[in-house]
């Protein structure tokens, strides 16, 4: 009997090693997970501050070759034979306001990402914690008999 005592001390400490190193394996999986997560949602915002400043200097171009473009075709009205140089400013102009309207429009998309919180790690620990709840309120056949 005393034999048989000690095996179950034994297999008994034995599962609680088990889920000590499985528990500490969990929770180092669930730290990986969360800064994975916050690493790639840091990025995006990254990327998308990256394009609101490329295309603040685009619209700040943009807005200077207006101003050009007005000048010549002003030029253009008032002293006759001054030619059609505006066109090229104007030409410049646009593709000046496409590049800013893309840039915005593309860093508009990568914020929305919102906040860098690890949503997937912090629903897989609540589940983990559901899981662990539950099981730890259902009775033990044998053990409570």
């Amino acid at each position: 009997m005393a034999a048989s005592n000690g095996q179950s001390e034994n297999s008994i400490a034995t599962a609680i090693t088990e889920v000590s190193e499985s528990v500490t394996k969990l929770v180092h999986d669930e730290i990986e997970l969360a800064k994975a997560e916050v690493t790639e949602k840091v990025k995006s915002l990254g990327r998308g501050v990256i394009l609101v400043a490329v295309g603040a200097v685009f619209g700040f171009f943009a807005v200077i070759f207006f101003l050009l473009t007005l000048a010549w075709v002003l030029d253009g009205i008032f002293v006759s034979g001054a030619g059609d140089l505006w066109l090229g400013f104007l030409i410049v102009f646009g593709v000046l306001l496409l590049l800013t309207a893309g840039s915005v429009l593309l860093a508009k998309r990568l914020l929305k990402v919102g906040a860098p919180t690890p949503n997937m790690a912090i629903d897989e620990a609540r589940k983990i914690r559901a899981t662990v709840s539950a099981s730890g309120a259902k009775p033990d056949g044998p053990a409570n008999a």
